[in-house]
């Protein structure tokens, strides 16, 4: 194998971003990823890209460079990508529910994020499909918008390559040495003046061996949904979110596709209590059948912001990791700023929002 200047460990969006940034930089990269491009959390999203991350203004100011940096997109890689603005809503039920929001807004408007508090019946018009159960208020944010993840990945692979980045799937990597640089694969070893970790739900066992301390949960399976065939008449709603439950819903074709938490141990219970939210949000659904529409593993942090890093060297070794099923609004930005902590250079960025502290450990 060669000996390149950067070894990135992942392919999945995250990876793919950081390699695209390095390579466009002059950064002489290779990439490993385990199995195929974007087969790991990136293949289990709701294709949503945002801006508003409630109570995380950290996430929330990595998803507006992210989401500019989408919009980008046709001149940067250079891909035009679907974008479809839908917005997203919020649905409080409880009065803590409004508080939290209303001493969170300050933090998020500071971030930039285009959010504010609107009424019930404000909330109705937005998603007609909501029913008479009591709401209080809720969040609306235009910043949101349909985009398709795989389209995403194929395109940050494809201008990292021709960056000069080299992508090779199929190779795991199988421990390694940060001290001296070196990466362990199947097929041999690589040396490198930097290890970047950005393996999601397979990175935690990799940052301890380079003494890293970061408390990342074991990875957690993530499901989501789909309905049978809506009626012909069913209204375009925002990506609508129902604070109390997690029951976040957005329509994808004529279906509703579907996400609420993660399914746990006992699979058919947690399937009977999206169908019993689903109901009770949303009357009009009750009995409507639920399959499954895709799985995939994800990494999460106690705080579900990422952790972004760097140990210097040479050499040296840096991670993106925890970002707890916020990776596809924050990869462009995580890509840049992990570059410029490689190249030493200013992220525009307060990074140690994103580091390692006491705070965060949940």
């Amino acid at each position: 194998m060669n000996s390149p200047r950067v070894v990135v460990i992942g392919g999945g969006v995250i990876g793919l971003s950081i390699a695209f940034h390095l390579a466009e930089a002059g950064v002489d990269t290779t990439l490993l990823e385990r199995g195929s491009l974007g087969s790991g959390a990136s293949r289990a999203t709701a294709d949503v890209v945002r801006s508003y991350f409630a109570g995380n203004p950290v996430s929330s100011a990595l998803a507006v460079r992210s989401l500019d940096a989408y919009h980008a997109f046709p001149s940067r890689p250079g891909t035009d990508l679907p974008l479809r603005q839908v917005g997203y809503l919020v649905l409080f039920t409880e009065p803590e529910q409004v508080s939290a929001f209303e001493a969170d807004l300050p933090d998020q408007r500071a971030a930039g994020v285009d959010v504010g508090l609107i009424s019930a019946e404000e909330a109705r018009e937005h998603n007609p499909l909501i029913g008479d159960a009591p709401l209080l208020a809720a969040a609306y944010s235009p910043q949101a918008y349909i985009s398709d993840t795989t389209a995403i990945v194929t395109a940050y692979a494809r201008a990292a390559e021709r960056a000069g980045a080299r992508l090779r799937t199929g190779c795991a990597v199988t421990g390694i040495e940060p001290r001296a640089g070196r990466v362990r694969t199947p097929d041999g070893d690589l040396t490198a003046d930097a290890i970047i970790c950005a393996a999601g739900a397979w990175s935690a066992s990799l940052v301890r061996c380079a003494g890293v301390d970061l408390p990342l949960t074991d990875p957690i399976e993530q499901e989501l949904l789909t309905t049978d065939p809506l009626p012909p008449n069913t209204p375009d709603i925002p990506v609508t979110l129902h604070a109390a439950s997690g029951l976040l819903v957005r329509l994808r074709g004529e279906r509703l596709l579907i996400g609420m938490g993660y399914p746990g141990p006992d699979r058919q219970a947690w399937r009977r209590g999206v169908a019993e939210q689903l109901a009770a949000t949303y009357p009009s659904l009750a009995g409507v059948a639920l399959h499954t529409a895709v799985t995939g593993l994800r990494d999460a942090s106690p705080d579900k912001t990422a952790f972004i890093g760097h140990q210097p060297g040479p050499p040296a070794f840096l991670y993106a990791t925890g970002f707890s099923g916020h990776g596809l609004c924050n990869a462009p930005a995580a890509g840049e700023l992990v570059r410029d902590l490689y190249l030493d250079q200013d992220p525009g960025f307060d990074v140690t929002a994103l580091a390692m502290s006491p705070r965060r450990t949940g």
